[in-house]
């Protein structure tokens, strides 16, 4: 089988890319398969995950400019080179199936060329986020919308995370489809160390500002625990966090630590595992957590926490509801036999999403794709 991925980018560290990685190399390890990954901004640099070295890279070189909306016309100028060039790669390699990973331009036409090659679009993100705009859009944004649903429609399948995500779309094509954990180590967290961890990209939609002004309910005096903050982001942004943590004089207890390359031996360090995001789709972090053993608190956002976590194996707080989300993280710091039992219950629940489980759906839709194309 031939695929080819299409991302916009794999040097920056990512949710996305680290799944694709896992999803390419899965593939790339069956001799009957060819893996492609087509990039339009890869920018000459090194891939941030490791890759199997028998899959193929090719960058279109269109490099966005990523500042602006890819409908701004600095960008769209570059579209018909852009659409060009992949037609032609992919007419070229004349894959069994194409998958659309990020959500960059190419979303928009790649269900409209080489139409005989089955063509599939992820969602990385949940479409809530779009909800109020689309209740009172302004002429253009419904013009937008309503040209966003047609070329999802033309998609053979959309993949999405989660089956709350599917009442977003107004097509029939889609397939829930969970990330595979990207690691299942064979011991766990022994749970001793009075760490909390969370991690992510420091964006606002992590709501990692919420997380400080928790942390300062939590932090009373005498409490010997850290919190430790995985992930970088926009240096401004980074810098508004170090400062509001200074400001609360909660940099002895809080601390941001920065992107890592070993977010699984930093999670069997740690001892709880804290997401204050306004949204999510599918957070692999939280099954990277539970694989290491830890019990999650999280917000109830919409909508992926509550599709991982159940009371057994974490807390879920109602969203931006501090006090309770503070009460229910100092309970937990405070009960070391039910950290413990969380922390196992968690655990077996991961099991559910082990690589060879997940890739098996990938591999059962691609057959029936390419047997109906």
């Amino acid at each position: 089988m031939k695929i080819i991925f299409i991302i916009d980018q794999v040097y920056l560290h990512g949710g996305i890319e680290r799944v694709l990685s896992i999803k390419a190399n899965y593939f790339a390890s069956k001799q009957e398969n060819q893996v492609f990954i087509l990039t339009s901004e890869q920018k000459n640099k090194e891939a941030c995950y490791q890759f199997d070295n028998t899959i193929t890279f090719k960058d279109l070189g269109i490099n966005y400019d990523r500042r602006r909306s890819y409908f701004h016309p600095v960008n769209l100028k570059k579209l018909p080179g852009h659409i060009k060039k992949t037609k032609s790669v992919i007419k070229s390699i004349q894959p069994d199936v194409v998958v659309v990973c990020s959500h960059s331009a190419d979303t928009y036409f790649v269900p409209f060329i080489v139409k005989s090659i089955p063509k599939v679009k992820e969602f990385h993100y949940s479409k809530f986020i779009e909800e109020g705009k689309r209740k009172n859009p302004g002429f253009l944004k419904k013009l937008f919308f309503k040209y966003a649903d047609y070329v999802e429609s033309k998609y053979d399948k959309l993949v999405i995370l989660n089956k709350d995500e599917s009442n977003y779309y107004k097509s029939d094509n889609t397939k829930v489809i969970p990330n595979p954990l990207t690691f299942y180590p064979e011991s766990t967290s022994n749970l001793s160390n009075n760490v909390i961890i969370t991690a992510g990209r420091i964006a606002h939609v992590k709501g990692y500002d919420i997380l400080i002004d928790i942390w300062k309910i939590v932090a009373t005096p005498g409490t010997n625990w850290k919190l430790h903050v995985f992930g970088d982001g926009e240096p401004g942004y980074v810098q508004e966090l170090q400062d509001k943590i200074n400001k609360e004089g909660l940099q002895d207890s809080i601390l941001l630590k920065g992107s890592t390359n070993d977010i699984k031996g930093e999670m069997l360090k740690a001892s709880i595992f804290v997401m204050t995001s306004h949204n999510e789709c599918f957070p692999l972090v939280l099954l990277e957590a539970q694989a290491c053993g830890l019990p999650i608190v999280s917000f109830d956002c919409p909508y992926g926490p509550r599709n991982i976590i159940n009371k057994d194996t974490g807390i879920l707080a109602p969203i931006y509801d501090k006090e309770t989300f503070a009460s229910s993280l100092t309970q937990l710091m405070n009960d070391n036999e039910r950290i413990k039992e969380m922390g196992k219950n968690a655990r077996e629940n991961s099991g559910k999403y082990q690589l060879e489980s997940i890739m098996s759906i990938w591999e059962n839709m691609f057959n029936d794709l390419i047997i109906n194309s």
